[in-house]
């Protein structure tokens, strides 16, 4: 219908036309219509135009281009927009200067229209004039003289890319306006809200406006966000981003920041919005930086004008937002402004940090991180270069604001992904300068483990967590050169030095007048902020990791990499002096707190004071260090002179060999020791301890480099002969010290030492009769021993005139010091000196001393006989031949009058006295095994001589037959060709000990049956190890015949009651008989052996029968199938047994059958 009506009246309408003055909005609507979508509609609107061709009007040169187009326009709807482009395409081919003035003329009037149309025909047109658009080229646009009309032409693109649906034409615009040259001035216009470009009238109608404003500013700005103005605004700034050709690009810069004010207004709800509109603005604002100053540097103020430039509003804006993209647009432009405006940054720099702490360091990805980095790089140096260094203030408050950026990151820490806080620690410390803050930044990460580290970790977890810790503290310094961390470590320590030792200190000196160190103090440990504990724990801390450090792996690498010790080139001296000072310091205030309850703190402290003092003296060169502690040693504190000592001992230990220079160095020392051993210090009484040490540094120094420089250490010998005299009432530390100096100088100066010995032996000796004294220090105890020791190995020819006072003090001292236990220090080392005393004196001095001292050691026997007889064995043991050969004499000598022991106690205690004599007849039979039987013959006919004499004492026999026991034990087979002899007196003594056949006693005693019994057991156990290592066929007819009886009847002889004649029979005399039986080896013998004993069968004791029962199994066990020979004879007495009266007898006679049988391997029920 629409159709139909317009082109009714179109017809109408030209006649009207002709006669109106042709309307501007007139051929608006009809170029418009050109476009519609209806073909009708299409036709009709050129002929209306065709009518209009005659009219003289500004859009002449359209309408005459147009109208010959008739056709191709109704038929095609996008004829139109592109016909016109080629229109201004040809004309501005035109050479002319009129063809162009008419184009240029033509677009203004368009544009005019673009401007002054109500909207809706204005987006019609612009579409139609779309294709126009390309032909905007920089020559073009820098050809329209009019700014006016660049302006409009600029303002059309903008509405257009706001309007425009279609992505090919907001491309065309964006690469258009790429393309032309524009002012900063036409931009800013175009960026200005809307209400801005109305000037207002009056002052009045200013004031009325700014009273609605308020009223209506909340409502407004949501308004204003929904309205298009902060789309265009987006647009143009995304334009902006890559526009190059922007003349007085500061011009922008008021109204960027008018606009990130603007965008800060908003309500939250709608910040969101508003983020990306916000990192545009920022972006421009360091795009328009970055132009002006390529370098980073200073901008002059007729550019810029640093008030134009509003740092707070930027910080406000990393406020307020949520998102980190706008963050990190806003800190690298913070990052560019440190350069050119570094005051207004400054000023505004713990806001920067502190929001950074928050939140981007948090941030786990590589864009943060570089940010982070950047903002670090560009804002701290304009911090640092701040400070001229001509003024004490401004360096007391850059240093104050380090600290607190400082703070800042370390308080992040915990929060940082745990891969980026080292590189980010380290980036910040390598720009604020390493030599300048690293210790600011350890000791701020010290204050965080005690503050917070501390109270977060569970309990389990402490220790892990430190060490964590500290493994990552050490990974910062190592970050940073070695001379920067000696540097550092001594500034820790000059800043400890002036913290007060309690907190209360603190508060009363802050009273009177902050004191000079506090005021010169940086703040990086707050006192009135934390507890005492805390201030302590800070403390230690501190210390404790610098002893970490030095000795940690990487920091010792790192020495290494940059070429050793050497490069320090005297830090470590001056760093070993501030330690010392510290330990004097904190030696002090333990002294001060002796009595509080805080002297385990400064004990420890101290003691990790000393610790570091010894890392540090690792790096010294040992030239250097003897120096050092050479002035140690002179302090007037006893603290310091003992470390001092203890750092030199340490030296000592290291097994290194030192050049010439540096030994007479160290030799140098030993004048000051001595005065020190001999407190011959001014005013001063030198403590126990520190004399006690300075005896250890010389008997090292002795160990070092006596061998080479003996005569430097006579004097160190007298000096301690002097200590251990008994006269002197010394402390028993200092003597045990002494004593160990002796033993090691004594052994080093050898010859040297003889001259010392008169005085040095008779004070050891004293020292070390004065038992009780001895046991109650065991350390005074083992130095005797080592001194002692020493001088025997170093010294033995020269000792003789006080051996016999060594032995009885080393046989005394083994009773005392077995009973510490076997393994005891002490008992290991009288052991020692024994062996030494046994193995390095020759006989001819050891011998005439062991006689004279028999006399000594007799009278306390029981504790006394076996370590002495010990000695005398092992001597025996390491003499030679010819050395025993020319002394048997006189050892046979000592060994009868030895032997006579137990005839000279025979009233003693049995059991104790036969311990003692078997320790002699130990020492005997240790010589009559290195003896050829040349040589043993005369000695053992002596013995037996010396046992047998008319008047000679039972109680030899008991020793001899003891004797003859054991020798018969050691020689074996070789024993038999002495043992003929004892044949006959074995004989005799077995009939007259035997109490079924004499009644007469055989000792003159009260223990006579006890001795008789011990004597019965040395012979039955003598015979039974004759019997069985007889190989020579000693047991001849004669033999066999004069042993037989006696020793048969030994079953009968009950002596000592029952119990001892049990144990005797099967213990000594049934062995004795079997094996008796195997060295017959003659079945003639064998039969008369065996009758008599089944005649003891028949005894009238069942206790007899019983003994004789077994024997004849252990006849048949040794004899095995040989038996069979002899039973016969056997079975009548069995069979009389097997009904024997007493039941056990009768048992143990079946029981013997069976085994009988089995031995046998027959059965024997036939024979019965």
């Amino acid at each position: 219908g629409e159709t139909k009506a317009f082109l009714l009246n179109s017809s109408l309408l030209l006649d009207l036309v002709l006669e109106v003055v042709v309307g501007r909005s007139m051929v608006i609507s009809l170029l418009i219509n050109l476009g519609s979508p209806v073909k009708e509609v299409r036709r009709a609107s050129v002929l209306c135009l065709q009518a209009l061709s005659g009219v003289v009007s500004h859009f002449h040169l359209v309408i005459n281009h147009l109208v010959p187009k008739t056709e191709e326009i109704t038929s095609d709807v996008t004829y139109v927009a592109q016909d016109l482009a080629t229109l201004f395409e040809e004309l501005q081919r035109e050479k002319k200067l009129k063809s162009h003035q008419k184009l240029s003329e033509t677009l203004k009037n368009l544009l005019n229209c673009v401007y002054s149309c109500p909207s809706y025909i204005a987006k019609d047109l612009v579409k139609v004039l779309k294709e126009v658009n390309n032909e905007i080229t920089k020559p073009f646009f820098a050809a329209i003289s009019d700014e006016k009309v660049q302006q409009k032409l600029l303002c059309m693109l903008f509405d257009l890319l706001v309007n425009c649906k279609n992505s090919h034409c907001a491309q065309t615009i964006s690469s258009v306006f790429k393309g032309i040259s524009v002012n900063a001035e036409q931009v800013r216009i175009e960026l200005e809200p809307p209400d801005k470009t109305k000037s207002l009238g009056t002052i009045q109608q200013t004031r009325r406006q700014k009273m609605q404003q308020k009223k209506s500013q909340d409502l407004e700005s949501v308004q204003e966000v929904g309205g298009s103005y902060w789309q265009r605004v987006t647009l143009i700034l995304e334009l902006l981003q890559h526009k190059k050709k922007l003349k007085n690009p500061q011009i922008l810069i008021p109204t960027l920041f008018n606009l990130l004010s603007r965008s800060l207004e908003h309500l939250p709800a709608e910040q969101g919005n508003m983020e990306y509109t916000k990192q545009l603005i920022l972006s421009c604002l360091l795009n328009i930086c970055q132009k002006l100053s390529p370098d980073g540097g200073r901008i002059p103020k007729d550019v810029l004008d640093e008030e134009k430039f509003n740092v707070e509003l930027i910080v406000q804006c990393i406020r307020v937002s949520e998102m980190p993209q706008t963050h990190h647009h806003a800190l690298l432009l913070l990052g560019t402004v440190a350069g050119i405006f570094p005051d207004k940054v400054l000023h505004n720099i713990m806001s920067i940090f502190t929001f950074m702490g928050a939140n981007v360091m948090r941030l786990d990805d590589t864009y943060s991180f570089q940010v982070i980095n950047k903002t670090v790089k560009m804002i701290i140096p304009a911090l640092i270069q701040s400070d001229a260094g001509d003024s004490v203030e401004v360096t007391r408050n850059v240093e104050g604001v380090v600290v607190k950026v400082i703070h800042v990151f370390v308080d992040a820490l915990p929060h940082v992904p745990e891969h980026r806080r080292l590189p980010i620690l380290a980036q910040l410390v390598d720009t604020l300068g390493a030599e300048r803050f690293l210790w600011v930044l350890l000791l701020l990460l010290f204050e965080q483990y005690v503050t917070k580290t501390v109270l977060v970790a569970a309990c389990g977890e402490k220790d892990a967590i430190l060490e964590a810790d500290t493994e990552f503290w050490i990974s910062v310094c190592c970050e940073f050169s070695v001379q920067h961390q000696i540097q550092s470590l001594m500034n820790i320590l000059q800043y400890l030095i002036k913290l007060p030792e309690e907190k209360e200190d603190a508060v009363s000196k802050a009273v009177s007048t902050k004191s000079e160190s506090q005021e010169e103090m940086l703040q990086i440990f707050n006192i009135d902020t934390h507890t005492s504990k805390q201030l302590r724990h800070f403390k230690f801390l501190s210390v404790s990791f610098m002893s970490q450090l030095l000795a940690s792996s990487h920091f010792i690498r790192k020495v290494v990499e940059s070429g050793g010790p050497q490069i320090l080139k005297g830090l470590e001296q001056r760093l070993l002096e501030i330690v010392l000072g510290y330990i004097n310091a904190v030696a002090q205030s333990m002294e001060k707190n002796t009595d509080t309850l805080t002297v385990k703190f400064w004990r420890a402290l101290l003691s990790k004071a000393y610790d570091t003092l010894d890392k540090v003296n690792a790096l010294l060169p040992t030239e250097t260090f003897v120096a050092v502690v050479r002035g140690l040693l002179d302090n007037p504190l006893p603290s310091v002179r003992r470390k001092a000592l203890d750092l030199l001992n340490n030296k000592l230990q290291q097994n290194t060999s030192w050049k010439k220079k540096i030994v007479y160095r160290f030799l140098k020392l030993v004048p000051v020791l001595l005065a020190i051993v001999q407190h011959k210090k001014k005013s001063v009484e030198e403590q126990a301890i520190n004399r006690q040490t300075a005896l250890y540094t010389l008997k090292l120094l002795c160990k070092n480099f006596g061998a080479e420089n003996p005569e430097h250490f006579v004097p160190v010998l007298n000096t301690a002969v002097r200590l251990i005299a008994p006269e002197t009432k010394e402390d028993k530390n200092v003597l045990g010290s002494a004593l160990l100096c002796v033993a090691e100088v004594a052994s080093t100066l050898e010859a040297l030492a003889i001259p010392q010995l008169p005085s040095l032996m008779p004070s050891l000796l004293t020292t070390m009769k004065n038992t009780s004294e001895l046991v109650s220090g065991e350390v005074y105890l083992l130095s005797a021993l080592a001194a002692l020791q020493k001088v025997v190995e170093t010294l033995p020819h020269f000792i003789s005139p006080y051996l016999e006072g060594v032995l009885s003090q080393v046989v005394h001292l083994e009773k005392i010091t077995s009973e510490m236990g076997s393994a005891s220090q002490a008992n290991v080392r009288v052991t020692s000196l024994k062996k030494t005393l046994a193995t390095t004196l020759s006989p001819r001095v050891l011998l005439p001393a062991i006689n004279r001292t028999y006399k000594q050691i007799e009278k306390n026997w029981k504790n006394h006989m076996g370590p002495f007889m010990s000695i005398l064995q092992e001597h025996i043991g390491v003499m030679k031949k010819e050395e025993l050969t020319s002394h048997q004499s006189q050892l046979t000598v000592f060994f009868l009058e030895a032997l006579d022991f137990r005839a000279q106690h025979s009233e003693n205690d049995l059991e104790e006295i036969g311990k003692t004599e078997n320790c002699i007849i130990d020492c005997l039979v240790a010589m009559v095994v290195k003896l050829s039987e040349v040589t043993f013959r005369p000695l053992f006919f002596k013995l037996f001589d010396w046992a047998k004499t008319e008047d000679a004492p039972k109680d030899r026999l008991l020793t001899f037959y003891n004797l003859a026991d054991c020798i018969a034990e050691k020689l074996k087979g070789l024993f038999t060709l002495f043992a003929g002899h004892l044949v006959k007196p074995f004989a005799d003594t077995l009939n007259q000990v035997n109490i079924s056949k004499t009644d007469e006693a055989f000792f003159d005693s009260d223990k006579d049956p006890e001795k008789c019994c011990l004597l019965l057991q040395f012979i039955l156990n003598c015979l039974y190890k004759i019997f069985l290592f007889d190989t020579q066929h000693f047991i001849s007819k004669e033999r066999a015949e004069a042993l037989m009886m006696p020793l048969v009847d030994q079953l009968e002889n009950r002596l000592g009651g029952d119990a001892r004649f049990q144990e005797r029979v099967t213990k000594h005399l049934i062995p004795c008989l079997a094996q008796f039986s195997v060295a017959m080896a003659d079945d003639s013998l064998w039969k008369p052996l065996n009758y008599q004993i089944l005649l003891k069968t028949r005894d009238s004791s069942p206790k007899v029968r019983f003994a004789a029962l077994i024997t004849v199994l252990a006849l048949a066990e040794k004899l095995k199938e040989n038996y069979i020979v002899l039973l016969p004879e056997s079975i009548p007495f069995l069979a009389e047994l097997m009904e024997d009266e007493c039941e056990e007898v009768e048992r143990q006679c079946q029981k013997t059958i069976q085994q009988l049988e089995a031995i046998l391997g027959e059965p024997l029920q036939s024979y019965f």
